[in-house]
């Protein structure tokens, strides 16, 4: 089979996207793939580093207000539409992925134009303007969150869940403890706001340190890199407690997280995924700055059926996290209650599910 994914912008976009392709791999070495992206988003580097086949387009978003910008991205559209169309006639493709960001635009149209079978993968409850605009074109629609289905045309939809959940399963957590210096005998709280870091959860986090100190857990605080050295230099200054450890990135998340028995967390798609296929409890601050306000959506999926307590960024404070903390670890039921939850919202299958539509539609 002959695959071509496109996705780009963010990771939440191309992460999904390398998890299907590496679980498809898994199972057909004879798969052959093309990935086309953008060299100004993050995929040019993630996808070559995989080894990928990679081809580039020139493409932008739409502005949301009247902008001559946007006659410009039509034009670089329409253009980006005919590189796709010579691109998926020399890879003879026989399906075409989507898995989100604006480079799908254009490429997964010409797939459609050309009467390829494609499929759109949506990770969020809301979907963007790019999915939206493509439902209407493509064969059928993936998604992660039932909260999605009442956005797209439903004889399409199909429920697949997120491929990245796949490969956090079967991670060894010891290991991933011990990789980061944490304790084995020890209930632990990994706290992180995404790969830049996120500067209200770091501000709440840096006035907890010294609270932290005489709690019965230990935290993993994963800052982002801008971030690390200014705080390391605040908790050196209330003592550098015993129970807390600071790192700027975690190369290993999914091996670690697996080791982790609660997490606080932004609400990104992939992050839910992850959460819920190991059943970890969680407190989500969803960032409000995100496109139609969808991290809410996203963490209102899982608050609401127990597997998460929802904290609203404009509600956070120091006080607030370690309470919100406490009352978690302080409740052995509400912990395993919460674990329960997440679990049975978790799809550990997903991109096994995803790849079976993919068969269905090429054949």
């Amino acid at each position: 089979m002959r695959i071509v994914v496109s996705g780009g912008g963010t990771g939440g976009h191309i992460y999904p996207a390398l998890a299907l392709i590496r679980e498809i791999q898994k199972v057909n070495k004879d798969a052959e793939f093309l990935y086309i992206g953008t060299e100004q988003g993050l995929e040019g580097k993630l996808v070559r580093r995989e080894n990928i086949p990679f081809e580039s387009i020139h493409i932008t978003g739409f502005k949301r207000k009247l902008s001559f910008e946007n006659v410009k991205t039509i034009y670089r559209f329409l253009k980006g539409v005919s590189r796709s169309k010579k691109l998926l006639k020399e890879f003879n493709a026989d399906v075409v992925i989507g898995t989100g960001g604006y480079v799908c635009g254009p490429v997964v149209y010409a797939a459609a134009k050309l009467g390829i079978p494609s499929i759109i993968h949506e990770q969020n409850s809301i979907p963007g303007l790019t999915n939206k605009f493509l439902s209407r074109y493509v064969d059928k629609i993936a998604i992660c969150f039932k909260e999605a289905e009442g956005f797209f045309p439903k004889e399409k939809v199909v429920f697949t869940g997120n491929p990245r959940a796949s490969e956090v399963l079967n991670q060894d957590g010891k290991q991933g403890r011990e990789s980061v210096g944490l304790r084995l005998d020890v209930p632990a709280v990994l706290i992180f706001g995404g790969s830049r870091g996120a500067r209200p959860i770091n501000e709440a986090v840096i006035k907890s340190f010294s609270e932290f100190s005489g709690k019965p857990y230990q935290v993993l605080y994963v800052t982002g890199d801008a971030h690390f050295d200014a705080v390391k230099k605040e908790v050196e200054l209330v003592g550098s407690p015993h129970n807390v450890v600071i790192k700027p990135f975690v190369h290993n998340m999914p091996e670690v997280l697996a080791g982790i028995d609660l997490t606080v967390a932004r609400a990104g798609a992939t992050t839910l995924a992850e959460l819920t296929a190991l059943g970890i409890p969680s407190i989500l601050i969803p960032s409000p700055y995100v496109t139609n306000n969808h991290q809410e959506k996203n963490a209102r999926s899982l608050s609401e059926h127990g597997a998460a307590r929802l904290l609203l960024e404009k509600d956070l404070t120091s006080k607030r996290l370690v309470e919100e903390i406490d009352k978690i670890f302080m409740d052995e039921d509400l912990l395993q209650s919460m674990k329960k939850s997440a679990e049975d919202l978790g799809v550990r299958d997903a991109a096994g599910r995803l790849y079976q539509v993919m068969i269905d539609l090429a054949n």
